[in-house]
């Protein structure tokens, strides 16, 4: 053997004995080296461990805090004023947009001082959280052997398990206890549906592209990050300076042309390469298809799953015996074509939604188990105390919806059932809270809008949200396809009412209008009443064909010669006991990407006294197996047993798994505990003498019990359906201490 290789050979060794037998945990693969690059994970030593500071409102009244953060609130509050004033005396959009720049920067000075004045409430070991994934395959990036593809996540068997979990208790939680009905849409979406709902419009980001490698970045994003690396640049003037930051301020008001004329301005590059930047286009976050073998009716990969609940609403509906209030559910995978997908599940192109479609009466928002949760103590973010510069107060859902916090009871019930939810599925109590939108962020027809946002290491993501729609996407479609998607509200006494229909002659129209005469009527039928009178009224007043005596009239974008026998108007009483309501929407909607993201992070732990072993602390609700059942030894004489239980378990619904492979069985309680497994059950020497029992150790604590095998399977079942918990076993049974080595 060579020097060189003898070299070699020692510093394999030493790596050996340095790392020991948990070493392997920090070793990251070649696999594991090309996932943390993509997903920024850990790679760099800033990125190893990161600090995670939640602003509790008990740390935000400190004195000394309060002083230095006190002029800075003031300042938020101040500009909070300015633009609440501005709206109200209906300022321009331009100056309002302004307005709310400025408020947003003050709101970061503040924030960042917060994040320097607060300790960290702990530190997040990144690299050994994004290890522990990789290595026990919980997900990785798809395609990994080719590369990879940015955006893109495959989930391993324990992340399978993991979601389906999460998952079985979404259903329950929501659609059984809630009596909600469940549907199942297309994923593939005609182009004319999403124009409606105006996604093929408004669902859109300016990007521009390295013109060498064909990278592309969002253009906003861009400007941002350089301008903000101009202002910290000490060799700056003090007005280049303050040219930035004002147009950081006005950055979301502007047009794709101002924008490119920044770029141009202060010749900015592609910040991987420093390569010139292509101009700047249009680019539509929904991925485009073709639906059939000629390619003629365009379509979409579908960028939300709840335009599919709203275009069934009328079977839905029936379905319900014409009933309101109720709601349907759709679990699926949605699709969004990310510019520059980045922080591993946070922001991905394709990913699991769970949406929930409350339909209730616009002029009744109660709602009949609003009391069963009035008391729920949450943390909210208020857009009030966000344009005052204050921090979230803990607050019962019941004085939120009380003192008009929160628009009304049905949508503060569902946010209190959210986080009834996020509780038993594992999350943080003390990383969760709701922040509502400001009016600046909310769509146009949403009458209020809160977030459920858990903080993480990249700071205070959002993972659901819970907003009430108001009737828009039910108007938008009924519009759209002269649909009556109504319910029906019972009068309280029948009413008169003065009915005016559009009678149109088809035949006149048709001998008229020939080959134009189905466009015409198709046009006409979709015009409102109003939009009927308004053509009349020209007709009467216009100027009419001498030969014909017809009137040019535009309908819609089309010039058509009609006269007003060809669209009567007809008026009569009717005695009604019944009026139809477009009802309004509340809209639950849960990214579980993200919700599982954020529950792996919050469990993720490291033991004390060895830094080595990482494990999952999952609750036993969603962990991806519940029990592992293993021999203490290598021994034939435990295999009776060993599969006996295992079938037990599995025949009573319990997941498990059997661990007869080599190593100590400290070692493998080890791996039990990177893949979250809650319980394991040991067959030792005792085991094999009457009366029979097996020791049950519980991952968190790593306390054992002696339970007799005739009662070990029920144990474990209640244990891992929340029927009973640890503590409960552990005065029940007797703690055992060590386990038995030798025969």
């Amino acid at each position: 053997m060579s020097r060189l290789q003898c070299l070699n050979l020692k510093l394999v060794i030493k790596q050996i004995l340095t790392f020991g037998e948990i070493g392997v945990q920090t070793r990251l693969s070649a696999n594991t080296r090309h996932f943390s690059k993509l997903s920024n994970w850990g790679t760099k030593k800033s990125a190893t461990h990161v600090k995670i500071v939640n602003h509790h409102p008990d740390t935000m009244a400190d004195t000394q805090v309060e002083q230095i953060l006190a002029p800075l609130r003031e300042a938020v509050k101040k500009q909070g004023l300015v633009v609440r004033s501005m709206k109200e005396s209906n300022a321009s959009d331009m100056e309002v947009k302004k307005a709310v720049g400025e408020l947003k920067a003050l709101k970061k000075q503040l924030d960042d001082k917060e994040l320097a004045l607060q300790p960290p409430s702990e530190t997040f070991n990144r690299s050994k959280f994004a290890d522990l994934m990789i290595r026990r395959f919980f997900y990785d990036q798809s395609f990994s052997i080719y590369g990879g593809i940015a955006g893109l996540y495959d989930f391993g068997p324990m992340g399978c398990a993991l979601k389906s979990n999460i998952l079985e208790q979404w259903k329950r939680f929501f659609v059984l206890e809630e009596q909600m009905l469940e549907i199942d849409c297309s994923m593939l979406t005609p182009e004319r549906v999403l124009e409606t709902s105006g996604h093929v419009e408004k669902f859109a980001d300016t990007m521009v592209k390295d013109k060498k490698t064909g990278e592309c970045f969002r253009l906003d994003h861009l400007i941002k990050n350089r301008l903000e690396t101009l202002i910290k640049d000490k060799k700056q003037t003090p007005e280049v300076k303050e040219e930035c930051k004002d147009i950081i301020i006005k950055l979301d008001g502007m047009t794709t042309e101002q924008m490119s004329d920044i770029v141009n301005k202060f010749n900015m590059k592609s910040p991987t390469t420093g390569n010139d930047l292509s101009e700047p286009v249009d680019f539509n976050l929904m991925f485009a298809t073709q639906i059939g073998p000629t390619g003629d009716q365009k379509g979409f990969l579908r960028p939300e799953t709840a335009q599919g609940i709203f275009v069934n609403f009328k079977r839905l509906l029936e379905f319900n015996q014409g009933r309101l209030p109720f709601a349907a559910a759709q679990i699926g995978n949605a699709f969004r074509n990310e510019i520059s997908p980045r922080s591993g599940l946070l922001r991905v192109r394709e990913f699991t939604m769970a949406e929930i479609e409350h339909f209730c009466d616009p002029s009744d928002k109660s709602h009949s188990k609003f009391s069963d949760v009035e008391n729920t103590i949450m943390r909210l973010y208020s857009a009030c105390n966000q344009m005052d510069g204050q921090p979230p107060v803990d607050i019962t859902i019941g004085q939120a919806v009380s003192k008009g916090m929160v628009a009304n009871q049905t949508l503060g019930y569902f946010m209190a059932r959210i986080y009834m939810f996020m509780m038993k599925i594992g999350v943080n109590k003390e990383k969760l809270r709701f922040r509502q939108h400001m009016s600046n962020e909310m769509a146009h027809y949403a009458v209020d809008c809160w977030d459920a946002e858990c903080l993480t290491s990249y700071g205070w993501v959002e993972c659901i949200g819970c907003a009430d729609r108001s009737a828009y996407d039910l108007s938008k479609h009924g519009e759209e396809t002269k649909q009556r998607l109504v319910a029906e509200r019972k009068l309280p006494a029948p009413k008169t009412i003065q009915v005016t229909e559009l009678e149109m002659d088809k035949g006149l129209i048709g001998k008229t209008l020939r080959k134009d005469s189905k466009e015409c009527v198709d046009k006409l039928s979709k015009l409102s009443i109003n939009e009927v009178k308004q053509l009349h009224e020209f007709i009467d007043n216009g100027k009419r064909d001498p030969t014909t005596g017809l009137t040019l009239c535009k309908i819609g974008n089309k010039e058509f010669q009609i006269n007003k026998e060809m669209i009567p108007l007809k008026s009569y009483s009717k005695t009604i006991h019944v009026e139809e309501i477009v009802p309004n929407v509340i809209e639950p909607s849960f990214g579980i990407g993200r919700i599982i993201y954020t529950l792996l992070e919050h469990t993720f732990k490291i033991r004390e006294k060895d830094e080595q072993r990482t494990y999952l602390s999952l609750p036993p609700l969603v962990a991806p197996l519940k029990c592992c059942v293993l021999p203490l030894l290598d021994n034939d004489k435990f295999t009776p047993l060993v599969s006996m239980l295992s079938k037990s378990l599995c025949l009573k619904g319990v997941s498990n798994k059997i661990d007869d492979s080599s190593g100590s069985v400290g070692r493998r309680y080890a791996r039990t505990d990177e893949i979250a497994v809650p319980y394991c059950i040991t067959v030792d020497f005792d085991s094999l003498v009457e009366p029979q029992s097996v020791t049950i150790r519980e991952r968190d604590s790593m306390e054992q019990i002696r339970v007799p095998v005739s009662d070990v399977v029920d144990l474990v079942y209640n244990l891992s359906q929340g029927n009973t918990v640890w503590n409960v076993a552990k005065a029940k049974y007797p703690i055992f201490e060590s386990q038995q080595t030798n025969e």
